[in-house]
């Protein structure tokens, strides 16, 4: 049978995604790269935004007019709102998150034991989805309750897998050409909370870093608070790539305790300077959110100042959007739509401005990129593009299809996204 998979949204989906692309390859059938030749779809859906829950139902309805009509979905939007997911045309399964586990074995009607045997090395899925990182769920769930955030409802508990199942991964990973490992989770920094005994995320870390070869290890987002100054001796090792994602949410205090983060100002700003002691040129982004219920225009005001200050390096700025079933959405003092717009706007030009001055830095320098996509083929051969491990994009000419392979490039000019850049001969 020949499956296509898509998905939306957050870094833990696509790990997902690829791990269901494991467990069909692994009894015999075809990932292929576009709806039109598939037997069968899977749609991991999300629901972070209203604009994440439209791009969902999108997905789905693309796939169907593509012609298939055994549809499989799952995901945070299917959770929250599975009898509007049952309702569009093609879709045959609907799977909640707390059976997202099993969706493989149910499609198939097999055992779930015959994917849990003899797992295959990861590949890259095919066509749009074509990545050269592996993406590695670790953990999944939240215990944080967030005004805002629906996904907590839409995931349930914090739920960490054991050491011994994330490193066969990583190692599947590796076997299958992998060059990079990215740790994914709902609420990646409270990893073995509920472990007995008590882990941390920095022991799996270690872990991970003794015990495989992994050329580079990246973390995705981490709640400032399951941080502290100790955790930046990790980057002793140059394995792990010298990029922090950090959702700060807001800068203004008064907005973040209506938000119910675990953070402040002055404990943030501590942070960001404990990372940037131990690592100088660690690359750090955030999520913004802007326009959220009550951020009157000083609230706004205090918050972009405190971004300036914090001089990140790139982010996602998101305009409020109401989720029901949140704290959030029932709040007075609603923020008029246009206010909201303008406001990200606003924090949209602040965050470029630090990104490009960051970028500026490393301008003249050399730095190793990992080559993600071959864009097209001129007369200076082909075009490339790839990811330093402190998250710089980077374009440069090959006289060769670089896809999944490490080079080491001199930084030669900026350009909107990234830099520009001249791969240097051994």
């Amino acid at each position: 049978m020949k499956i296509y998979l898509d998905t939306i949204g957050c870094r833990l989906n696509q790990s997902e995604i690829e791990t269901f692309a494991q467990q069909f390859r692994a009894v015999g059938h075809e990932i292929v790269a576009s709806p039109e030749q598939a037997d069968l779809a899977v749609v991991n859906t999300c629901a972070v935004t209203a604009q994440a829950a439209a791009d969902s139902r999108k997905t789905i309805r693309r796939i169907a007019r593509a012609g298939v009509d055994d549809i499989a979905v799952t995901g945070c939007w299917v959770t929250l709102e599975p009898q509007k997911a049952r309702a569009i045309p093609g879709v045959a399964r609907v799977v909640s998150n707390d059976h997202k586990g099993g969706l493989v074995s149910q499609i198939l009607d097999l055992p779930q034991e015959i994917f849990d045997r003899e797992p295959l090395v990861r590949e890259p899925l095919p066509g749009a989805r074509l990545r050269t990182r592996a993406f590695i769920k670790v953990q999944d769930g939240c215990d944080n309750r967030c005004t805002f955030c629906i996904t907590t409802v839409a995931r349930g508990a914090g739920r960490s897998r054991p050491a011994g199942e994330v490193l066969q991964d990583i190692q599947l990973a590796l076997d299958g050409g992998a060059q990079e490992v990215v740790l994914t989770g709902v609420h990646l920094g409270s990893w073995g909370n509920e472990l007995s005994p008590r882990r941390h995320l920095r022991h799996l870390i270690e872990t991970i870093l003794t015990r495989t070869n992994v050329p580079r290890l990246r973390l995705s987002s981490l709640e400032p608070w399951n941080l502290d100054a100790e955790f930046f001796d990790l980057w002793q090792d140059r394995r792990l790539c010298r990029h922090l994602h950090l959702p700060l949410q807001s800068g203004c205090n008064a907005t973040l305790r209506r938000m119910a983060r675990k953070t402040t100002q002055a404990s943030f700003a501590a942070l960001v300077e404990a990372a940037r002691q131990a690592a100088p040129d660690i690359a750090i982004t955030t999520d913004l959110i802007v326009g959220f219920p009550g951020e009157s225009e000083a609230e706004f005001t205090k918050s972009l100042a405190f971004v300036q200050q914090m001089a990140f390096t790139g982010g996602h700025v998101f305009t409020y959007s109401p989720r029901t079933g949140t704290a959030a959405a029932r709040m007075p003092n609603q923020v008029p739509h246009q206010t909201r717009k303008a406001r990200n706007a606003r924090m949209r030009q602040v965050i470029a401005q630090s990104a490009q001055r960051y970028r500026m830095q490393f301008l003249n320098q050399t730095r190793q990129v990992l080559w993600e996509s071959a864009v097209k083929l001129g007369p200076d051969g082909w075009q490339v593009s790839g990811l330093t491990d402190n998250y710089l994009r980077v374009q440069a000419y090959a006289p060769q299809h670089l896809w999944n392979q490490l080079s080491n490039v001199r930084l030669t000019a900026l350009h909107p996204d990234g830099l520009e850049g001249v791969l240097l001969t051994e």
